[in-house]
């Protein structure tokens, strides 16, 4: 005879501590739940709800500066430590947890055209308008001594940006050409060239660290190898490009600023066309910089807004504005992945979250359970047409939501055009051009 004895674990129902939840035996078969999907569906639109309630991503605003803030530079070994140079030469160092200047250097006559921190953190390098590199001291000086740099470089023409390698004492700066310097020196190791017009922005690959790229005037964008010392290839735009930065996780991907209101993520192996076309902002993008992760950037525009982008989206996530913010020139992702400090005209450096509605402190347990719970949900019904039209929505200001407006009949009518254009032609004489390879003008290599 056969007997069926009904068998209980204490471990699966019994607390360990009177101060745990109770255990309560479910059964997950979705025959037994019939409205479960319902009740999901419920609690992902609440969810979204709140999320838009609780979008509150504007955190400080750091004020001291007495001209636009022109370039900024993170601390790679202190996440509290920001340097900052505005228009009038003067440089500043930010503590961001007291969120104030902690010293002060008058640095240059004219801009401060870029600056870049030495990878080991100890120093800082700038250039400016005078025609001189400095290298300066990251601690303040002892008292009684004098605020001076530990060297200058003079040299022949205006340096118009500098970037230091990851591993190196080398660092690059770019103007008439990029030129390659050893800190020990006060002449370039080598000068690479290709094309007569002036270079506006540097970098060196985070990964791959011997490779550089560069953005010049005449709308292209160069990729040079240190160890050759010649230029690898170059891809020109239909406009010119204002800045570049390399993804820090992907070693081949860079993201370009373009002055035709668009980013460009190119593989630096395929240059015929970009891997992904970012088209959201209404005027020049001046500043672009990646989050640590290497999933998203952030964009600083002259329309006055920053936005994030997600690396393999078209459109941004998030748009961040304010009524007294002005063309933003430049803009930085910490290393921490949790803040966007953006530098702008009016003289402001301003820190936002970089998720709008993210709770800052310390989260009970629960609450972090219960906010990873919504943001499965959230993901679960993020194509749903209610929830995504909530999720998607955002105030701009008039300017902004008006030129965005004026742009869709503007592609509206091109379209329109090419399309009878082609109806009313031999077929196969007007080729269809997809997005991506229309702002190529040509590789060269």
């Amino acid at each position: 005879m056969r007997v069926k004895v009904l068998s209980r674990n204490p471990d699966d129902y019994v607390r360990e501590t009177k101060l745990d939840l109770q255990r309560v035996p479910r059964n997950y078969d979705p025959a037994l739940h019939p409205f479960e999907v319902a009740r999901e569906y419920t609690r992902a639109l609440n969810a979204t709800k709140l999320e838009r309630v609780f979008a509150k991503p504007f955190l400080s605003s750091l004020d001291g500066h007495r001209d636009g803030v022109n370039c900024m530079a993170k601390h790679p070994k202190s996440l509290s430590t920001l340097l900052s140079g505005a228009c009038d030469g003067e440089v500043k160092i930010w503590n961001l947890t007291k969120r104030q200047c902690i010293r002060t250097i008058q640095a240059h006559e004219g801009f401060v055209r870029g600056m870049c921190a030495r990878f080991c953190g100890t120093s800082f390098f700038t250039v400016g308008d005078d025609k001189t590199v400095k290298q300066w001291k990251m601690d303040s000086p002892e008292y009684g001594e004098e605020e001076e740099p530990i060297h200058t470089i003079l040299g022949k023409t205006v340096y118009t940006g500098i970037d230091h390698h990851w591993k190196e004492p080398v660092f690059a700066t770019c103007g008439h050409q990029v030129d390659i310097w050893d800190e020990q020196r006060t002449s370039p190791k080598c000068s690479l060239t290709w094309g007569f017009d002036s270079i506006s922005s540097v970098k060196f690959n985070p990964i791959e660290t011997y490779l550089l790229g560069s953005c010049a005037s005449d709308r292209n964008i160069v990729l040079y190898d240190m160890r050759k010392s010649t230029p690898l290839k170059k891809v020109i735009l239909n406009m010119r490009t204002n800045t570049l930065c390399w993804n820090p996780m992907e070693a081949f991907i860079f993201t370009a600023a373009n002055e035709d209101y668009n980013l460009y993520t190119f593989d630096m192996r395929f240059l015929e066309s970009p891997v992904m076309v970012h088209m959201d902002h209404v005027s020049a993008v001046l500043d672009v910089d990646y989050s640590p992760t290497g999933k998203e950037f952030v964009s600083a525009s002259f329309d006055k807004s920053i936005r994030i982008f997600p690396v393999d989206k078209g459109h941004s996530r998030e748009v961040y504005h304010t009524k007294r913010m002005q063309h933003v020139i430049t803009v930085k992702w910490t290393s921490d992945n949790k803040y966007i400090l953006c530098g702008s005209d009016e003289m402001n450096i301003r820190l936002w979250k970089a998720n709008a509605s993210e709770k800052l402190g310390v989260l009970a347990p629960r609450e972090k359970a219960a906010m990873n719970y919504n943001q499965k949900l959230k993901e679960k019904f993020q194509f749903h047409p209610q929830i995504r039209r909530i999720a998607q929505h955002r105030h701009l200001p008039k300017s902004i939501y008006g030129q965005i407006k004026e742009q869709r009949i503007m592609r509206e009518a091109r379209r329109r055009k090419e399309l009878n254009r082609r109806k009313h032609s031999k077929p196969g004489s007007v080729p269809l051009v997809p997005e991506r390879k229309k702002h190529i003008v040509a590789v060269v290599k």
